[in-house]
């Protein structure tokens, strides 16, 4: 088996709104792979669907193999989710539930290690009702990965981190991917995306509007490049399929450095946001079960 997510021709609808409309999409063994999409584009249910945690109402789906709609047992204990949030736990403390949390799994982290790993070592022992929004949002990526998955679903994982924070967790992500994780990301942070994702799908309407590694999505090595200059008091820009030309003929002019000049391709947010405009609107909010 190469491939960790199969779907094909996945479809979902409450009443007459269509959230899934006919996906097709592969996530390979070992990956990182990141699920982009406006509010309502789709990706909740459907990972909600491959997850196991809502039924279908068409198409082919397996998950490590095995179709997550009525999965044995033996098949959750190979996946790991973090959810958006959890509750419940006010009462306990990390330590205490990653240790329940680790009971439930064949082979899992050590409970120290994971602690470590997620930031939460100086707050072990602290009942949750005391932590920040950031902390508790550690406890839930600890809670996702106490058990060593296979395939780890990370929905909106950073959400409440700081900057510093959201790098290191970043640090735990290629941590886990280079031991062999796979990982299914979904995030609003395009960044985010940019650094951890072998590849990125963009989905809006149900539907795959775009499949490829975050550099090459939307075909951004392949526009031309702005180069931007200072002159006479005035900010002049250049598009062009040659800009080390540009700059040379730039530098051929000025007697020394030209000024603020800068070199620019379209960013994945530009062409994400170029991909998806076509389908936003006031109303696009999932619609839930």
């Amino acid at each position: 088996m190469s491939t960790a997510i199969r779907l094909r021709g996945l479809t979902k609808s409450y009443g007459e709104h269509r959230a899934v409309a006919g996906l097709d999409l592969d996530v390979e063994l070992g990956e990182v792979f990141a699920l982009l999409g406006p509010n309502g584009a789709g990706k909740t249910t459907t990972v909600e669907i491959l997850e196991g945690f809502r039924d279908r109402d068409g198409g082919e789906v397996a998950v490590l193999g095995t179709d997550p709609h009525g999965a044995p047992l033996h098949w959750r204990d190979r996946i790991g989710i973090v959810l958006q949030s959890s509750g419940g736990l006010d009462l306990l403390t990390p330590r205490e539930i990653l240790r329940s949390t680790a009971r439930c799994y064949r082979a899992p982290r050590d409970v120290d290690e994971v602690l470590d790993a997620t930031g939460l070592t100086e707050k072990a022992d602290d009942r949750v009702v005391g932590l920040s929004g950031g902390q508790r949002r550690r406890l839930d990526v600890a809670l996702g990965i106490v058990g060593r998955p296979e395939l780890l679903f990370l929905d909106e994982p950073t959400t409440g981190f700081d900057p510093q924070a959201r790098r290191d967790f970043w640090g735990l992500i290629r941590s886990l991917a280079h031991d062999g994780t796979t990982i299914l990301l979904t995030t609003h942070y395009l960044d985010e995306a940019e650094q951890l994702a072998d590849r990125v799908g963009v989905i809006a309407g149900g539907r795959l509007l775009a499949l490829d590694t975050p550099a090459d999505l939307g075909g951004r090595q392949q526009e031309e490049a702005t180069v931007s200059w200072e002159e006479e008091g005035t900010r002049r820009r250049v598009r062009t399929a040659e800009p080390t030309a540009e700059v040379a003929r730039l530098a051929a002019r000025f007697p020394g450095e030209v000024p603020e000049l800068t070199v620019s391709r379209p960013s994945l947010e530009d062409v994400y946001l170029e991909l998806i405009a076509p389908h936003v609107t006031d109303e696009t909010t999932e619609v839930p079960a």
